[in-house]
């Protein structure tokens, strides 16, 4: 498989920090019968960062963009995860030994054969040397259309 199959679409989206923005967008993407399957959001007293993971990446970028939001897309890598303690542990370690950085994760809002799904973002001048890491610790990495599909 390659690089570009294993990356799943992130749509990025910058929106102000006052009330209803985040309603706004939920909204938004509901009225286009977009499904939400994971979300996390980075926030600072005048701005925040929603990132999403939708079953129809291109059309939330369309339909966000022509509704007035500033939006952009980024790769992600899914990864089944252990659901255990120590799991998550186990993983972040596998990849701190070999300098990988990752620059934010949050999870997703279901889990495949017991195993939790986190989202990650790493430098994607890392991303084969990411790739080769988690391949030897064993971590599978979900393909981009299987995470869109769910």
């Amino acid at each position: 498989m390659t690089t570009s199959e294993l990356l799943c679409k992130q749509v990025s989206v910058f929106l102000e920090n006052k009330s209803g923005r985040l309603a706004e967008v939920c909204q938004v993407l509901g009225r286009s019968e977009i499904n939400i399957r994971a979300l996390c959001i980075a926030d600072t007293s005048d701005f925040g960062i929603l990132r999403l993971i939708v079953d129809q990446p291109d059309q939330a970028v369309e339909v966000l963009q022509s509704s007035g939001f500033s939006v952009g897309s980024t790769g992600v890598l899914a990864l089944r995860i252990p659901d255990r303690p120590g799991g998550l542990g186990g993983v972040l370690g596998a990849l701190e030994q070999e300098s990988v950085n990752v620059e934010y994760m949050y999870a997703f809002f279901i889990t495949i054969a017991g195993d939790a799904v986190v989202l990650f973002k790493v430098d994607d001048e890392a991303l084969d040397r990411t790739l080769g890491v988690l391949e030897r610790a064993g971590v599978p990495v979900i393909p981009a259309e299987e995470i869109h599909r769910l």
